[in-house]
């Protein structure tokens, strides 16, 4: 069975999480019966609500993905740069890596990035120093601001290592999209809006870079719609191949009678993190069927009722899956003896809602964002320094916390926050207004 690639480094900013527990809260009791359904509105998970695809426009429109790339490729030939009704704005990768940039922040403010846009004009001129001619083949359509006329595509770079440093001059770097995650602040709008663009701009050059060829015929694939799907260039296939995308079910399984989650340890996890289980979805198998299955061969507990949570994209996986679909659900024990399966995971075992409940208190997120922020922002300095995120998981009395969850930009993060505090509304707000020093500046 393949493994997800669950979190590696656990973060920041639980009094948001917290306050986004307590809205959801005020709207509908989670849990409170067997038939209540626990469908939650939170706002957006990391890597979601992406300001630039919430429609796509229409193809006579000047801004959809075909008439912006005629124009795209007319720029490109037109050497006078003739004036246009159109502005482009390109965002080089380097190995997955989105390029970026770092306002430093103050004594009491955090370090903030921001994706390394950079025009067409320059990006044609940077790969010309290069010895490269930037043709629009190369450059994939990410969407659109038809109210500033601008147009947003990627680039691959990851051939033209000269580029790296000539960027870094402009104090720009290319930096790991898992560590803009870590580093993105849950309460700034524009950070979480550019994380998601960087997400899906990484998913879709990824799956260029896998789908170089047809699986049909192995014939070479060549990019149509501006790079939004490919096609077989062999005139007795001409296969589409669209962007693909990996569901993978991720479920806190409850035990309703002893008040009690099952998480799980994996091998991969930095140490002391727990989470909830999680495995992909196998073919002729519906989402309810997936939880059950996985449970089942993981931790030897049979479930029962499956309820949806939430979903979020993921596309910080392995390369040969660029974009995973994280389908959260809160699914409830039938059976409560574990018998787990140590070849898929290092161990499971039950936790109070108490115990978990401490977890929450004592992982300092807020701490971990601003250590990852302050490392892009030496990134992007030229100084970057190692950092081990899960040192900044203690007490306060500095001593390392018996185990924590994975952060608020992980749908396992509120999965288990939502049950933990369901019914406790109240103390949730009573915490957010504690005096500083306590766990609500965490």
């Amino acid at each position: 069975m393949v493994k997800l690639s669950l979190l590696s480094s656990s973060t920041h900013l639980l009094s948001f999480c917290r306050k986004l527990t307590v809205q959801t809260l005020t709207r509908r009791s989670l849990c409170s019966s067997s038939t209540t359904t626990m469908s939650i509105n939170l706002q957006s998970h990391a890597f979601a609500g992406n300001p630039l695809i919430p429609k796509t426009p229409k193809s006579s429109d000047p801004f959809s993905p075909t008439q912006a790339y005629e124009t795209l490729k007319t720029q490109l030939l037109d050497n006078t740069h003739l004036p246009s009704s159109l502005s482009f704005k390109v965002l080089p990768f380097r190995k997955g890596r989105p390029l970026a940039s770092s306002t430093g922040g103050t004594s009491d403010s955090t370090s903030n990035w921001h994706l390394g846009w950079i025009s067409l004009s320059e990006c044609k001129g940077l790969l010309a120093n290069s010895g490269v001619e930037l043709s629009g083949e190369s450059l994939v359509y990410l969407g659109s601001r038809s109210e500033d006329d601008v147009v947003y595509w990627a680039i691959d770079v990851s051939g033209e290592s000269s580029l790296v440093p000539e960027l870094g001059s402009k104090q720009l770097c290319f930096v790991e999209l898992r560590t803009l995650m870590v580093a993105t602040d849950w309460a700034d709008a524009r950070s979480m809006g550019e994380l998601a663009i960087a997400g899906h701009a990484r998913a879709l050059l990824e799956w260029h870079n896998i789908s170089l060829f047809c699986g049909h015929c192995g014939g070479k694939t060549v990019s149509k719609e501006a790079g939004r799907r490919k096609q077989c260039s062999n005139e007795l296939c001409r296969k589409r191949v669209y962007p693909r995308v990996d569901p993978v079910v991720i479920m806190l399984v409850i035990d309703r009678e002893n008040d009690r989650v099952l998480l799980s340890r994996q091998s991969r996890f930095v140490p002391r993190m727990w989470s909830c289980l999680a495995g992909f979805i196998e073919p002729g198998e519906s989402l309810e069927e997936a939880v059950r299955r996985e449970t089942w061969e993981e931790t030897g507990i049979e479930v029962g009722e499956v309820v949806y949570h939430s979903s979020q994209p993921w596309p910080v996986g392995p390369n040969s899956m660029p974009c995973q679909l994280m389908v959260g659900f809160y699914a409830y024990a039938k059976s409560l003896e574990l018998n787990v399966d140590k070849e898929e995971l290092e161990d499971a075992e039950w936790h109070s809602r108490e115990d978990v409940k401490k977890a929450l208190a004592y992982a300092e997120y807020r701490k971990a964002q601003q250590t990852a922020a302050s490392k892009v922002e030496q990134m992007c300095k030229g100084v970057e320094k190692g950092q081990n995120f899960s040192a900044d998981f203690n007490v306060e009395s500095g001593e390392l916390a018996p185990m924590f969850i994975p952060g608020p930009f992980a749908i396992a993060h509120h999965l288990i926050s939502s049950w933990v505090y369901q019914d406790a509304g109240d103390s949730v707000a009573a915490r957010l207004k504690q005096p500083s020093g306590s766990t609500s500046n965490l």
